[in-house]
């Protein structure tokens, strides 16, 4: 693993040095080759620790700040294993399910999903009447529809944008 140690504000050491590299064997065992950029700092009282490590096509960063900077360190080398660690488990059992995606981009064809929930959104459902839910809409440029409880009828409903950009739909179920 290739280690570069940056101090903002703080004279890197070489007994810092040394704790960094100690350290960083935790993350080495999971990677060959591997480049860790470390930079430490000092914010108001606080030390900071921030490590990126670049592998292949990935890039693991984490940042913890402490009192102390070896703290600090500890800190920060826990929640980059705990990242490395989150992604391994992914890949392996995207691997052992034989999954659709594919571990490496070069090898991999590409394939179409279909009759597949890939993406799930979550919206705050008030209760409005039609006229409130067009102006709430209108608040929200980028979105296509709003899902609100009809104080009218007390079912909930989705009013919707039409093609023609000036009009709206509503749904609501017929029960």
């Amino acid at each position: 693993m290739e280690i570069k140690v940056l101090g903002k504000g703080i004279e890197v050491t070489e007994a810092i040095n040394d704790y960094i590299e100690r350290k960083l064997e935790r993350i080495e065992k999971y990677f060959e080759n591997s480049i860790a950029e470390v930079t430490i700092r000092t914010e108001k009282k606080e030390q900071v620790a921030e490590i990126v490590v670049n592998v292949n096509s990935e890039k693991y960063r984490a940042e913890a700040e402490e009192k102390d900077l070896y703290a600090s360190i500890d800190k920060v080398i826990d929640i980059l294993e705990g990242q490395i660690r989150k992604t391994k488990t992914k890949k392996e059992k995207m691997l052992r399910e034989g999954s659709l995606k594919e571990l490496n981009e070069e090898t991999a064809e590409k394939k179409e999903i279909e009759n597949e929930i890939l993406k799930y959104g979550y919206y705050e459902i008030k209760p409005l009447s039609p006229e409130d839910a067009v102006f709430a809409l209108k608040e929200r440029p980028t979105h296509n529809f709003l899902p609100f409880i009809n104080i009218e009828t007390n079912k909930v409903c989705v009013i919707y944008k039409l093609k023609d950009g000036k009009n709206y739909g509503i749904v609501e179920p017929e029960a």
